[in-house]
């Protein structure tokens, strides 16, 4: 809601902080703590912050690939974002673009 109605910062220190309480209690393993992340990495791809958002996604896509399985929705989320994440960033590089393919 709150990205909704143009107050991202807001909104990214809401994800921000629902995530770090979700790890902190359960893990970041199961699959709510994945769809959490997944909201946070968004959230921070709206914001340009491009160098978090792939971190955070490439840290999100190992631990949904095992936990969740490879055809999972938010597995293949990820590997969008992550891909969305590579390209954008602004020090894109050869590596980035090749691994963004994969």
């Amino acid at each position: 809601c709150l990205s909704e109605l143009g107050r991202d910062d807001q909104a990214l220190v809401l994800f921000r902080d629902i995530y770090a309480r979700h790890v902190a209690m359960y893990g970041a393993s199961d699959a709510a703590g994945i769809q959490i992340g997944l909201n946070l990495c968004a959230s921070l791809m709206s914001a340009g912050i491009w160098d978090e958002a792939k971190s955070l996604a490439r840290d999100l896509l190992l631990l949904a690939r095992r936990s969740l399985g490879s055809d999972h929705q938010a597995t293949l989320i990820l590997n969008h974002n992550m891909a969305v994440a590579l390209k954008n960033g602004p020090e894109c590089t050869r590596d980035d673009l090749l691994e963004a393919e994969t």
